[in-house]
C-alpha cells in the first residue's frame, strides 16, 4: 500500500507571539485594575518549569515548559523566571546561572544577551539577582508589589504554582488578579497561534492516515501508536505529543482514556475489530487532539457502520451549527440527540427522543462531554470562567466548559458512542430508563467497544472552520485504507 508522502516542513516560529501575548496581558491588567480603581503598577512575575528526574535516578525527563510561562514567553529552556512591568509593559527573563561543568557535559553555557534577542524580551538577568532588578526597576518608593500565579484549574482541580522567590518579605504580593486574567488571555487565539495550531492538526492528520495505511490484523495497538509517534516527529518536528496517545481496538475502544500504564496499547489487533485512535501532536508547545475511528481489516461491518454514522451525524450536526454567541451545552446535547436518534433509527433504543434527553439516557452511551478548549494544553484552561458552575447532571457535568463561544476560540468537536458496561448494566436494571433500551439489539453490541470521532475546530465570525483534515466518511476511511490517495474522491476510486 502506498505511504503517506508529506509536503509539511517545520515552521520557524516568531518570538513576536509571545511578545503579542505579553502585550495582550498587559492591556487586560492595566484594565482591571483602572476598572478597581487601582493605581496601574507592579511586576507579574512567573516561574518557569523545573527540570524532573525519575523518582530518586539522575535520569533526566524530557523537559516541557510550564504552560502559561510558555505563553507568554516562548522558552524552552527549564530554571527561568520572567516578569512584565504593568506600568511599561517591558519584559524581563532571569535564566539560572550555570555551574562552569555545564559546559562540560550539556554544552555551551549561553550568555543573556543570547536569551534577550532569541526571545525578544527588554533585559535578561540572572535568577539570583531577581529581587534586586524588581526592586532598581520599580517607579514606587517602598515595596514593589508583584502579581503572582495562583488559581484553580477546572479540568485537573490542581492549582498553579506562584513562584517562588527567595525574600519574599521585601515585595508586597496580589495573589488573586492575576491567573483568572492571563488564563483569559489565553482563550482567545491570535492568528500566529493559530496558524502553529493548524500546522500540528496538519501534521497529527497526516500520522492519522498513515497509521490507517499501515494498520493490518495481528499487529499491536502498540504498533501503531509507534507509526504516529515516528510520522510526527520525523516528518513534522514534533518531539511532544499533547497527551499520552489512547490507541483502543476492539473491546478497548469503550475505554475512554485507554493508554495509560495499566492499559498500556497491548492489545493484539482482531479481524472485525473496530479501532479508536486518539493522538495529538505537539509543536512550539501548540497542541492537537485528533481521534480517528476504523475497522481494523479496512471493512466496516453494517453494526460498525450504523455506530459510526451515528457518531459522525453528531459531528456534523455540532460543526455546522458553531458560531459566536452558540451555548456549549446546546451543542453537547444536539450531539446527544443525534446518535440517539440514528440508534432509535436502528432499533438500539425505543420511544420518544425528548423523554430520553430528559431521563438523560444520552449519557450513557456519551458519558464525557462533548469537547474542551483547546491550545498550549490539550485541555485549556477557561472553561469555566468566574461565575459559571458546573453542571450535576450525567453527561453534562463532565463537560469541561459551558460557555458561549466566541470568535477565534479553538474547541474539540468530539462526540462519541460506546457500549459500556457499567453504565449499560444498571441502566438495564432502572425501572424507568430501560423501557428505552432494547435489550435483545444492546447485546449485539456489547463487545462492540465504541466509536469516537474528534476535529479541532476554530470559531469564526460567521460559523467555524475545521483545522483537521483526516478521512471521515466510511468510504473515505475504505479508500484510504485500501491505498487511494488523500484526499479521496469517488471519481478517482472508480478510475
Amino acid at each position: 500500500m502506498a505511504s503517506c508522502a508529506t509536503v509539511l516542513s517545520p515552521p520557524e516560529v516568531p518570538m513576536e507571539l509571545h511578545a503579542l501575548n505579553r502585550d495582550k496581558l498587559v492591556q487586560a491588567m492595566r484594565d482591571n485594575l483602572a476598572a478597581s480603581s487601582r493605581p496601574v503598577r507592579g511586576f507579574v512575575v512567573l516561574q518557569g518549569g523545573e527540570e524532573q528526574t525519575r523518582y530518586c535516578s539522575d535520569h533526566a525527563l524530557l523537559f516541557r515548559q510550564e504552560s502559561y510561562f510558555a505563553y507568554l514567553f516562548g522558552v524552552r529552556e527549564p530554571g527561568f523566571f520572567g516578569a512584565i512591568d504593568v506600568a511599561s509593559g517591558k519584559s524581563i527573563l532571569f535564566a539560572p546561572r550555570l555551574p562552569d561543568d555545564y559546559a562540560v557535559w550539556l554544552g555551551e553555557i549561553k550568555p543573556p544577551s543570547v536569551f534577550k534577542e532569541r526571545y525578544m524580551v527588554d533585559m535578561v538577568f540572572y535568577v539570583d539577582e531577581l529581587v534586586q532588578v524588581l526592586h532598581s526597576q520599580s517607579d514606587k518608593q517602598g515595596k514593589p508589589l508583584l502579581f503572582l500565579l495562583y488559581g484553580l484549574n477546572t479540568d485537573s482541580n490542581n492549582f498553579s504554582k506562584p513562584a517562588e522567590i527567595e525574600d519574599i518579605e521585601k515585595f508586597d504580593t496580589d495573589l488573586s488578579t492575576l491567573h483568572p486574567i492571563l488564563t483569559e488571555c489565553r482563550v482567545i487565539k491570535s492568528k500566529m497561534e493559530l496558524d502553529i495550531i493548524q500546522y500540528a492538526n496538519d501534521v497529527s492528520s497526516e500520522a492519522h492516515i498513515e497509521v490507517m495505511r499501515q494498520a493490518r490484523v495481528g499487529m499491536k495497538e502498540y504498533q501503531l501508536e509507534s507509526i504516529f509517534l515516528h510520522h510526527v516527529y520525523m516528518y513534522g518536528g514534533c518531539r511532544h505529543c499533547s497527551y499520552t496517545c489512547i490507541c483502543a481496538t476492539g473491546e478497548n475502544s469503550a475505554v475512554l482514556h485507554y493508554g495509560h500504564a495499566s492499559a498500556p496499547n497491548d492489545r493484539t489487533l482482531e479481524d472485525g475489530d473496530i479501532a479508536l485512535f486518539d493522538m495529538g501532536a505537539e509543536y512550539h508547545f501548540y497542541g492537537s487532539d485528533i481521534t480517528c475511528s476504523f475497522p481494523v481489516n479496512g471493512k466496516f461491518t453494517k453494526d460498525q457502520a450504523t455506530i459510526y454514522n451515528a457518531v459522525l451525524a453528531a459531528h456534523n450536526a455540532v460543526i455546522e451549527s458553531m458560531r459566536p454567541g452558540v451555548c456549549w451545552i446546546d451543542m453537547h446535547e444536539l450531539a446527544e440527540k443525534t446518535i440517539l436518534e440514528s440508534l432509535k433509527n436502528r432499533g438500539i433504543v425505543l420511544g420518544d427522543i425528548d423523554k430520553m434527553m430528559e431521563l438523560r439516557l444520552g449519557a450513557i452511551f456519551m458519558p464525557h462531554g462533548l469537547g474542551h478548549l483547546l491550545g498550549i494544553d490539550t485541555h485549556d484552561p477557561g472553561g469555566y470562567a468566574q461565575g459559571l458552575e458546573r453542571p450535576k447532571e450525567p453527561g453534562l457535568k463532565a463537560l469541561r466548559t459551558i460557555r458561549k463561544l466566541q470568535e477565534g476560540m479553538v474547541i474539540t468537536v468530539e462526540p462519541g458512542c460506546y457500549f459500556i458496561d457499567a453504565l449499560l448494566i444498571p441502566a438495564m436494571e432502572d425501572t424507568v430508563k430501560s423501557k428505552f433500551l432494547n435489550r435483545e439489539e444492546i447485546a449485539k453490541y456489547r463487545k462492540f467497544g465504541g466509536v469516537r470521532i474528534e476535529s479541532d475546530v476554530l470559531v469564526t465570525a460567521d460559523g467555524s472552520r475545521n483545522f483537521t483534515n483526516c478521512p471521515r466518511q466510511t468510504w473515505e476511511i475504505e479508500a484510504v485504507m485500501a491505498g487511494a490517495p488523500w484526499p479521496v474522491t469517488r471519481s478517482s476510486i472508480k478510475s
